[in-house]
């Protein structure tokens, strides 16, 4: 399909939305009952001009990230999603792929956490959305690109996290990873792109080669513990990480909490608000 109706396509669905629905403030200014190129962007988490551009048919070939960043900001049913990839030049993702799909009702469980810093990652450990807490919380995440969105390469190449491990935990932690990447990978073993991301980390890392091919038994899955973070202007904090697997469509959403009323709880708090308050501005 031409690119321009691609772009015809969102703008279309863009303005169907309701911003109430999508967590954004009407306000009592607006002419528009949908959303705004900017809000919609902000959203998918893409800039505001490469929007404008897709919508005005000046930039073609989006890649299936973003389609599927657009999709789940609009809330697109399952064969609106597909007539958006197949727009796109995209086959939509088969059942023999890895789903990176949040459905309209986990997106709706994630509403209602708008507070809490919440990250959700797909089977193969790629992001797939943070929310502004989490960002808040942990440091932005809209510039990762590429490998940089793999859980598994940032914690065996990536910058600092603020995070603080042992070097016992932080084996620990990898170990686990790439176990549960080695399932996924025998759930999917048609998916090329879970075989290429195997193939890059085991190439950029030879810690991931060794753990990939050892005969050792998998830890066991843990999937609540306490985190130490290290945030650099609220302080130090020991959070509350709570994993829940999605079993239908094979995410994995992290939750960040503190008990109510302690210290930690006021520190997350505060990062929280000063994130966030960053963002508006």
């Amino acid at each position: 399909m031409e690119s321009w109706e691609f772009g015809r396509t969102v703008r279309r669905w863009r303005d169907r939305v309701a911003p109430e629905a999508v967590g954004v403030p009407a306000g009592r200014r607006r002419r528009a009952s949908g959303l705004r190129r900017e809000e919609l962007a902000a959203l998918a988490g893409i800039s505001a001009d490469y929007l404008t551009r897709l919508e005005q048919g000046r930039a073609t070939a989006p890649s299936a990230q973003v389609v599927e960043a657009l999709a789940r900001a609009l809330r697109l049913a399952d064969a609106e999603r597909d007539l958006l990839y197949r727009l796109a030049g995209h086959a939509a993702p088969g059942p023999g792929v890895a789903p990176s799909r949040v459905t309209p009702s986990v997106q709706r469980l994630l509403d209602r956490l708008s507070h809490t810093p919440v990250v959700v990652y797909d089977a193969s450990w790629n992001l797939v959305l943070a929310n502004a807490p989490y960002d808040a919380l942990m440091g932005e995440t809209t510039s990762w690109r590429g490998l940089e969105r793999n859980a598994i390469w940032r914690n065996l190449r990536g910058p600092g996290a603020r995070v603080v491990h042992t070097p016992e935990e932080q084996a620990d932690h990898v170990a686990r990873l790439v176990a549960d990447l080695r399932l996924t990978a025998s759930r999917y073993p048609a998916d090329r792109a879970l075989r290429q991301l195997v193939a890059r980390l085991a190439a950029e890392s030879p810690r991931f080669a060794e753990l990939w091919e050892s005969d050792a038994p998998p830890p066991p899955p843990v999937p609540s513990k306490r985190k130490v973070i290290d945030h650099p202007a609220a302080g130090r904090m020991t959070l509350d990480c709570d994993t829940l697997v999605v079993a239908l469509d094979d995410l994995r959403i992290t939750v960040y909490t503190a008990e109510p009323g302690t210290e930690d709880a006021e520190r997350l708090a505060l990062a929280v608000v000063l994130g966030t308050q960053e963002l508006v501005e």
